[in-house]
């Protein structure tokens, strides 16, 4: 949909996609939970309580809320932070559970979903921030409007590429670096596109191969969703000979610390 907006034209999402960004919003909750449950291991040392450094957010409660009403103490200074804790989970899980049904339920969704490590937030935000396909002539253009093409300094005979944009949808981009970053790391059927990227990642750099591929993956999604098609994995490609260079998942999450995109998402995803 089109809208005309003073001298220039402008999209405006329909209705249906337009609420659907909201409820991403509110998937940050789970970042508010862990927030309260540090806040909490932070109190507990105070009082000489250490607590296990592998806990899950759906075990944390029952883990210390017995410790924490024992002693009045703690009861004045953590239940609160406890209740509140639990509050926002609850929330977190009954929306976490709804989008996860949303994803199922749409048919472009499961299309995007067989591309590896692009999961229902993934798919559905980059759904929301597309909207309409055929508004992009070109896949490639899907890439420089979310942000993921490099700037370009250019003077005379200079030309020199710079970090990326970042223009668009902030919300797409970080899901679409989240996505091809798992799916280097943990995904463990290898594709064309994986092969590529970790063949990048050794002679550019972890980061900058996770953003490429994420470049890749925004016009591949977008291909995907004109032609009716499913992810092609292509012919599988053999592993490095030199293995100590592949980069390990744990490696790459330490290397991946220094970028934007990666801390916007929550641990859960």
């Amino acid at each position: 949909m089109y809208v005309v907006a003073g001298p220039s034209i402008q999209y405006s999402a329909t209705p249906q996609i337009s609420d659907m960004p909201d409820l991403f919003k509110i998937l940050s909750l789970l970042s508010k939970c862990v927030d309260l449950e540090n806040e909490v291991r932070g109190l507990f040392k105070v009082f000489g309580i250490k607590l296990p450094p592998k806990l899950g957010h759906g075990a944390f409660d029952a883990a210390v809320r017995d410790t924490i009403e024992a002693d009045a103490a703690l009861t004045h200074a953590l239940l609160p932070l406890l209740e509140a804790r639990l509050c926002l989970y609850h929330t977190f899980r009954e929306l976490d559970n709804r989008t996860r049904k949303m994803a199922h339920r749409d048919p472009v969704c499961q299309r995007l979903m067989s591309a590896p490590g692009v999961g229902f937030i993934t798919s559905l935000t980059y759904k929301a921030g597309v909207d309409d396909p055929s508004r992009f002539k070109r896949s490639r253009t899907v890439a420089a409007h979310f942000g993921l093409t490099p700037r370009r300094s250019q003077s005379g005979e200079i030309d020199n590429p710079g970090h990326i944009s970042r223009a668009g949808d902030p919300d797409v981009r970080c899901t679409l670096y989240t996505a091809a970053n798992a799916m280097l790391t943990r995904s463990s059927r290898w594709s064309s596109l994986k092969a590529w990227g970790m063949q990048l990642a050794k002679t550019r750099g972890h980061r900058r191969a996770v953003v490429a591929v994420a470049r890749k993956l925004a016009v591949i999604l977008h291909r995907m969703w004109l032609d009716d098609t499913q992810f092609r994995w292509g012919t599988q490609e053999v592993k490095s000979r030199n293995n100590d260079s592949t980069p390990t998942p744990k490696d790459a999450s330490r290397r991946g610390r220094g970028l934007d995109e990666a801390e916007y998402v929550c641990c859960a995803y």
